[in-house]
């Protein structure tokens, strides 16, 4: 579910709520005091973390067992 920033436009307050976007509408139609902040979105890529052994082991198994062809990495 995203997070959405709002902007109390009485006291100048900011907060955020967590709800899925079919509810944003409703939340803003009950809460008039209130008005959507812009933000960016946060991407998180390219971070350079490796799975744990367990996972890799895993993954091992998972490509040993799926047969010729397959394109499974295990790092």
């Amino acid at each position: 579910m995203p997070l959405y920033s709002f902007i109390n436009i009485e006291t100048g307050e900011e907060h955020e709520a967590l709800m899925k976007f079919s509810e944003r509408d409703q939340y803003l139609l009950d809460n008039p005091h209130l008005t959507p902040k812009v933000t960016a979105c946060g991407f998180v890529s390219g971070i350079g973390v490796k799975p744990d052994d367990g996972f890799r082991d895993l993954l091992r198994q998972m490509k040993k067992g799926s047969g010729r062809g397959n394109t499974i990495n295990t790092f």
